[in-house]
């Protein structure tokens, strides 16, 4: 579809790539009021090769290209691209890329850890980094491949981030936004720059990364060639929060006693902070300091999320059973409540060959019935992510010393009322949903900051809140909860035993 528009001021696009889909956004701002609008979706699948799980960026790099065209007749402000974490790509001396990116759930890093610690002790791993804890982070993905394909590692001469890679095509110019490259835990949360310390000591090229760029950089002009609309040459192109959850945050008030939960195939819990917490305790319960915006640090812990249920509907859909993600919801909320509680983030469910059946599994270990309907298996898997939620929220007011008084649900999952109700019954806590859109919102945001329409970030998040109503959950029922709550705490600390 071709997009012809006219309009007063230029409009900036957003490329919002997440795990399952990607989508351009287009957004204009008037009067304080920003309105967006979808203007491509396609999907992003992983593909099997060699026995390895990779991802197919020459797919998306042509539906960036196809969405750029599609604009036509309309001159760009800036253009922004956010993407998921952790994973990276190599390129050669001429700047081409050397093989399809690893994706995150490629079992080559099972194990890893551990053979890491044998080298650098988590401990130290944490105070130079202050990154959860998680065999898919970029520093057990670049060992493997330091130990396994040497070849392709010394053929290599600069590393970027996944965004950082459309950027380079976009641009020419190879950096890595700060926010997505403090998931790779390499990155020295304090002064903001390559933990080569670290990288050294793990027997990890520290030549490798390109530089990093705060969000908001102007990374270079899009380049001639790259699409056939004239208008477009020369767009720059603005380093967002290039990190979705970064990008999501950026778009709202999450600080000074609201927790930000951002719900998608993962879950994102956490609050925005001036400056890192590296202490004993936020190690002990494996939190992360992922860098922010405005020199800010997202304390957080990153808990799995939707994907248990997009995993679940891909085992009916493979079984020939049918059905929405809104028409499984319903059922969901026709079934009895805590019958099955399962700890989303036992390591059974990370890439299961069937999430049903890992989900059974758990139970079993539990003893517990197993699930015997989509139902049933949709409300575990709600509840006990809820469960989660509180867990991890409790925790999080320990290591920081604040106490929570409301929780913002944005992404996706926002638009899940159940699941926001349950969180709110859980917790005890108001919440607040919405916008789904929110990681696309943060990328306009710091695009529009970055190219001098609006004068700081505050301003930008004073108007997404007027653009984009939220809607309220208050707490019911707690004390169902709370008994509840107890035999979720114990499941936990038996399968973490």
């Amino acid at each position: 579809m071709l997009i012809k528009r006219k309009h007063q001021r230029s409009p900036y696009l957003a490329f919002d790539l997440g795990a399952e889909s990607g989508r351009a956004v287009l957004a204009d701002l008037h009067s304080g009021i920003l309105t967006t609008r979808e203007v491509h979706r396609f999907s992003n699948q992983p593909m099997e090769t060699g026995g390895a799980l990779r991802w197919d960026v020459a797919h998306l790099w042509f539906e960036i290209r196809k969405a750029l065209n599609s604009v036509e007749g309309v001159k760009l402000a800036a253009i922004g691209v956010d993407a998921w974490g952790v994973d990276y790509a190599l390129l050669d001396e001429h700047g081409r890329l050397l093989e399809n990116p690893y994706h995150y759930r490629d079992r080559r890093t099972e194990g890893i850890m551990q053979e890491v610690f044998r080298k650098v002790s988590r401990e130290e791993i944490y105070r130079a980094t202050g990154i959860q804890f998680m065999p898919i982070n970029t520093l057990y993905q670049l060992y493997v491949a330091h130990r396994d394909t040497p070849a392709t590692v010394a053929a290599a001469r600069q590393l970027v981030t996944i965004p950082d890679l459309f950027n380079y095509w976009l641009t020419g110019r190879a950096v890595c936004e700060f926010t997505n490259a403090t998931t790779t835990q390499m990155v020295d949360p304090v002064r903001r720059v390559w933990a080569k310390d670290l990288l050294q000591r793990v027997g990890l090229r520290t030549d490798l990364p390109c530089p990093i760029v705060e969000p908001g950089t102007v990374i270079g002009p899009l380049l001639k060639g790259i699409v056939s609309n004239s208008l477009l040459s020369g767009t720059p192109i603005i380093a967002p929060a290039c990190h979705d959850t970064g990008s999501a945050v950026a778009a709202i008030a999450a600080r000074d006693g609201t927790a930000f939960l951002s719900s998608g195939t993962w879950s994102l819990i956490g609050t925005e902070l001036d400056a890192p917490v590296l202490t004993p305790e936020a190690l002990k319960l494996n939190f992360t300091n992922e860098g922010g915006v405005n020199g800010t640090t997202r304390l957080l812990k990153n808990v799995m999320g939707l994907w248990m249920l997009q995993a679940c509907k891909n085992c009916w859909t493979d079984r020939g059973q049918t059905g929405s993600y809104a028409e499984l919801v319903e059922l969901a909320d026709r079934e009895p409540a805590f019958v099955h509680v399962v700890d989303p983030d036992h390591e059974l469910f990370l890439h299961p060959a069937d999430m049903c059946a890992a989900i059974d599994r758990f139970c079993s270990k539990t003893q517990q019935p197993t699930p015997s309907n989509p139902g049933a298996y949709v409300r575990c898997i709600l509840e006990s992510l809820a469960m989660k939620y509180r867990l991890t929220l409790r925790n999080l007011e320990e290591i920081c010393g604040l106490r929570m008084e409301q929780i913002r649900v944005v992404g996706g999952g926002s638009k899940n009322r159940l699941l926001n109700q349950f969180t709110a019954n859980a917790t005890g806590k108001r919440v607040l949903a919405g916008p789904a859109e929110a990681t696309a919102l943060g990328n306009i945001a710091i695009q529009i900051v970055a190219t001098g329409e609006a004068s700081s970030l505050g301003e930008m998040r004073a108007m997404v809140e007027r653009s984009f109503p939220t809607e309220a959950f208050e707490p019911m029922d707690t004390d169902k909860w709370d008994q509840h709550f107890q035999r979720f705490e114990q499941y936990c600390e038996m399968t973490h035993a």
